[in-house]
């Protein structure tokens, strides 16, 4: 299995979760386009992959308590 088929949690280097709708949901203080924190977003261009792996656990841990239309 090639590292581009796995999750993007579990590649090397860890990929970036933003896909460019970049907003700030005032409600729950995430990026409505990526499901990170402002911290999480100014933190990632240097942080170790460790870090973005716990991003990442985040987001999918946010995923499922949002209730997509």
């Amino acid at each position: 299995m090639s590292d581009a088929s796995l999750p993007p949690e579990r590649q090397t280097p860890v990929p970036s979760p933003c896909i460019n709708v970049c907003k700030m949901s005032p409600v729950s203080g995430l990026c409505e386009g990526c499901l990170r924190t402002i911290d999480e977003i100014v933190a990632w261009s240097r942080a170790d992959d460790d870090y973005k792996r716990a991003v990442w656990s985040e987001i999918r841990r946010r995923e499922a308590h949002i209730p997509f239309d």
